[in-house]
């Protein structure tokens, strides 16, 4: 069953962290979602110290609101990752990684969203550009390191198409993951991020029983920058054909919506927008 979610950043306060996680899950059921993706920060109000009986908590507020925690995502990696170019800043990505590892089994969740590197990040013009071969090496590498640790939870990574300019083709990213050998990794596929180099049905189609996450988003080819995220619907994502994919490839979980960012003035009539859209395109 495909399960209607969306992402903690959706809402707002979420992508400064500083909304109230249980609050979160309210405005979620109170908006007709039957699940969230929940997001890990470093000093919001679910982060990388946050303990069990804290994730028990969210669990129990959960189960009384009858929505389900469907997946985790975190915006931790931009920070720093796996793909570090430094062994202490590799280090560090790590320990994050294995914290969110065990947050996401605490709260019951099954995928993790993951980012392994990123070769330069738009949004931050001053960071170096680190070389694809390097972030290759070290992202496989880090990922192997703590696919261990997912195994013992019971949590699959979600390698997410991102804006990081590593793993651009599904084939690439199709081999990457084969590469290790793991129904712990597979795909976390964002329909709106690959508009500027690609169609989404195709991604989906070839990553077939690789995928363990979707993401929704919409976004106008002729802009292409990120001013081209828009409302479901409104862009150029082909919605029937991306659900026919889905169904061919028989996914089951959550699609969580990713709206960010928010609307300046009455920011939640976006996630009722956004509630109304993914009725529409999942048939609800």
């Amino acid at each position: 069953m495909i399960l209607k979610s969306i992402n903690y950043w959706s809402f707002p306060g979420g992508l400064e962290g500083t909304l109230d996680v249980f609050e979160a899950m309210a405005l979620a059921k109170q908006y007709g979602f039957q699940a969230i993706e929940l997001a890990i920060s470093e000093s919001g109000s679910l982060n990388l110290d946050s303990d069990q009986a804290f994730c028990e908590r969210i669990v129990s507020e959960a189960g009384r609101l009858g929505i389900q925690l469907g997946s985790v995502a975190s915006g931790t990696y931009w920070g720093r990752n796996l793909a570090d170019p430094t062994a202490e800043g590799r280090a560090a990505a790590k320990e994050d990684l294995e914290k969110m590892i065990r947050i996401t089994s605490w709260l019951g969740a099954k995928t993790l969203l993951t980012i392994p590197g990123a070769v330069d990040v738009f949004f931050l013009p001053d960071r170096p550009a680190i070389s694809y071969d390097v972030v290759l090496k070290n992202a496989h590498a880090g990922l192997a390191s703590v696919l261990p640790l997912a195994s013992e939870c019971g949590v699959r990574l979600g390698i997410e198409n991102v804006w990081n300019k590593f793993l651009l083709s599904p084939t690439e990213m199709a081999s990457f993951i084969d590469g290790f050998d793991s129904t712990w990794i597979g795909a976390y596929v964002d329909v709106g991020n690959m508009l500027p180099y690609g169609h989404p049905e195709q991604w989906i189609r070839i990553l077939r029983h690789r995928v363990v996450g979707i993401h929704f988003k919409d976004f106008r080819r002729s802009v292409g920058t990120a001013d081209g995220f828009l409302d479901l619907l409104e862009g150029d994502v082909d919605w029937p054909e991306v659900m026919k994919t889905i169904g061919e490839i028989n996914y089951h979980g959550p699609i969580a919506a990713e709206m960010i960012p928010g609307y300046k003035h009455y920011p939640l009539v976006r996630i009722a927008n956004t509630s109304n859209a993914m009725d529409a395109i999942l048939g609800l």
